[in-house]
Formats: C-alpha cells, structure tokens, sequence
C-alpha cells in the first residue's frame, strides 16, 4: 500500500489531508498521459470527484494529458451540471464517455470449470473479460482508479477491480457478474469480502491488467446529514489497500439494528436517484433489516423512470419485481431476459421475495405504472406529509400518533441488518 491515512476524528479527513497525502503520492509517478477513472454522479458522496480534481491539476500543471473517463457501467452519462457539481472546475471537455456494449476490448475469459469452482457449481457458463479499450492503450502510462469502498448487492463490497470490470467493463461480463450474485444470494454476499464475484475480478485482473500502471485510491465515507465525512484513504496498486479499506467500511458504513423493522422510510436524494434501477438501493440494503410482513416506503421524488437504459427500462415494466423465482422461471423461457442477464439480475435484487411489502411514493411515474412492476404505489406529496424527510431523524423516530418508524436518509452509504436475524 503506498498511501494509508485514517481519520483520528468522527469528522474524517479535511480536504487538506486528503490533498496533500495524495500529492505526497504522486510526486513520485511522473507522467505524460493519465487516465482516470473516477464513479458517476451516483456515487456523488464518494468524494472521489475532490480526489479527481486533485489529480487533474497536479498532472495538467506538469503538461501531462488527462483524460476523465467515469465507470458509468449501464448508467447514463454524466452532465455538464453534474460534473460540475462533483468535479469542480475540471474541464468538461476532458469527460469520455464509456458504452459498455461497443466501446470494449476483449482480454480473454473466465472458463466453465472456473465459474463453477468459485460458485459452489451455481454457475456453469463461461464469462467474457473485457474493459475500454482506452485502458489497454499503452499511450496511458498512468490509470488512476478513484473511488468507495461501501457495502454492495453484487459484489458484497463495491469498488477496486469492479470499477474496472463494471464500471467500464463491457456487457458479457457486467451481465454475468450481476447474475452470478443473484444466483448465489446477496443476502451471503453484502458487506464481505473474497466472494464469487469478487474473485471473479480479482483473477481478471490478476491475469490480464497486471502489466496496466493503475493505481487505486479507495475513499471510506459516510455523509450524515448530507456532510460527506471521509474515514480513510487507501491507495496503490495491490489487493492490501482494497482490504484496509472494506475492514473499516466494515465498521463505518453496516448498521446492526436491534430488532427487525417493522416500517421503514427511506428517502432518495433527487439529484442522486433518477431510476428504480439505481433506486432500489433502498431496498438492497435494507432487506436484511426488514422484519417479515413489515413495510417499506421508498420516498423517490426525482425517480421517473425503471431502467438507466432504455431496452432495460422496457424489460422491467414487461417483467416486474416479481420474485426469484419467478424471475428464474422467466429467464428460462425468454430469450430477452438471457440476453440481458444484468436486467434479470436486476429484478431478483429488487424484490423482496413476498417477505414485505415495498411502497414506492414518486412524483413522475404513474400508480399504474408502479403496480405494473410489482411494487405499491403511493401518492408522494401525501406520504412526505406524513413523513417529512426534512422532520425525521436517521434512525427510529417516533410520530405523533405513536406509529415507530426507521427513518434512512440515503440508503447507498450503508447496509442495516436485524441483529437478531444475523446471529441466528
């Protein structure tokens, strides 16, 4: 690991910490071309758009080239006003954008026999490595890798190789990755480490990118009250600076309740959440904190639309949140769910299998439209008026009517679980 620093305070690292740390790095990576490799505006509370644009200025005021490519995966690109807002004032002009369907290089694969051994034979296809083809371009001499370390569905926890292979990796492999933990459950896979498809990055990256001048730098954040505090950062080239990483977002970023959760709010922060495909964070992370026939409302104002992408939008309303099973079942018998195994993989996650009820209150989509994917609507202007995100406290809150409820103000920073529920 070339970097390590912690915070001493629960008010994290001040952004004259983080700068000189990172500056105290790369005074010893001379370069002519960079490219870095930051997450999107959904991961905005990562701050690795500070650590971007510290990069950026250091590497512009040696007349390096830079070039800004973000691990949008299946995602939408990012705006002038959003690069703003993340990046400050690094160039927009300097922004790439990556198409996971067209804009790849194929590196090798992931044999049958593989997938097998590290899925307990859940999975028998091989999987296809592929990344942008800027990434193999040997005019780089060096790839800066920023972003957060935090508990996540697919992979159990985010970033390291996974902003590589998902971010910018090509379709087959996004595809499968979102399978293969939907298959072997993410309910065995949040919040740890060395799971199926973190080896699955890992030996990608391992066999074929080796050889490639990336460095990571892994940001562990919270942002109580919206006020990004960040808790550590690690950085460098090996597997140890992903480690320190996940062992304090370990302790920073999972939540035990005491109890299951008979009724949970949670809200989406409207500049952050624009689909249910990225919006049902809320129900990822919460699921193992749910009690059995509890409810959860999904507060999502700026939510008004399913997918990020326009064929997987229209997947999700033929289809619905309709349960493992079910979604199985469907993958079996229709070609456009095997073709698209990130979307069916998608659906699985987003549901809660019958075990609770989940109500989505949004403003642009219809309650038809809501009911078509499984999901209860709600009237968002009446349900905010009971639960007034800006009245509500993290954590129970009890209303004047005595109702008790678990309020989350931004479910992509976290993972709650029923304490109860874990130990048994």
């Amino acid at each position: 690991m070339e970097l390590c620093l912690r915070a001493q305070t629960p008010d994290g690292l001040s952004d004259e910490q983080l700068k000189q740390g990172i500056l105290s790095m790369l005074a010893g990576r001379p370069a002519k071309r960079v490219l870095i490799i930051p997450p999107d505006f959904t991961r905005f509370f990562s701050k690795a758009g500070f650590i971007t644009n510290v990069c950026y200025h250091h590497y512009a005021a040696l007349g390096a080239q830079v070039d800004i490519l973000p691990a949008l995966g299946t995602h939408v690109p990012v705006t002038r006003a959003q690069a703003a807002e993340m990046f400050g004032d690094v160039p927009f002009e300097l922004f790439l954008t990556h198409n996971w369907r067209t804009d790849v290089v194929r590196l090798g694969e992931l044999s049958a026999e593989y997938m097998q051994s590290i899925t307990e034979n859940l999975w028998q296809e091989p999987v296809s490595v592929e990344v942008n083809r800027r990434i193999m371009d040997e005019s780089y001499d060096l790839i800066l890798s920023p972003g957060q370390v935090v508990p996540h569905e697919v992979i159990g926890m985010a970033n390291h190789s996974k902003n590589l292979f998902v971010g910018v990796g090509g379709s087959d492999m996004i595809n499968k990755s979102h399978m293969v933990g939907a298959v072997y459950g993410m309910e065995r896979m949040m919040g740890k480490d060395h799971t199926p498809v973190r080896q699955m990055f890992d030996t990608a990256l391992e066999r074929y990118l080796k050889d490639r001048p990336i460095l990571f730098l892994l940001t562990v954040t919270t942002a109580p009250g919206g006020v990004i505090r960040t808790h550590g950062l690690f950085a460098g080239a090996e597997r140890d600076a992903l480690e320190a990483a996940i062992a304090l977002a370990q302790q920073k970023n999972i939540d035990f309740v005491e109890r299951g959760l008979k009724k949970c709010v949670v809200y989406l922060d409207p500049k952050e959440f624009k689909s249910t495909w990225l919006g049902n964070k809320a129900i990822y992370r919460t699921r193992m904190a749910m009690a059995d026939g509890g409810e959860l409302i999904v507060l999502a104002p700026g939510v008004e639309r399913f997918g990020e992408d326009e064929a997987v939008d229209k997947l999700i309303r033929k289809y619905g949140y309709c349960g493992r099973l079910k979604v199985l079942e469907l993958f079996k018998a229709n070609a456009d769910l095997r073709e698209n195994m990130g979307a069916a993989a998608h659906l699985i996650h987003g549901s809660s299998d019958g075990r609770f009820n989940i109500t989505y209150a949004v403003k642009d989509i219809t309650k038809e439209e809501i009911g078509g994917v499984c999901f209860t609507p709600a009237d968002y202007e009446e349900t905010a008026k009971r639960y007034d995100p800006e009245k509500l406290a993290y954590g129970y809150n009890t209303l004047p009517d005595g109702e008790e409820i678990f309020f989350i103000p931004n479910p992509a920073l976290g993972l709650w679980i029923d304490k109860e529920r874990f130990n048994r």
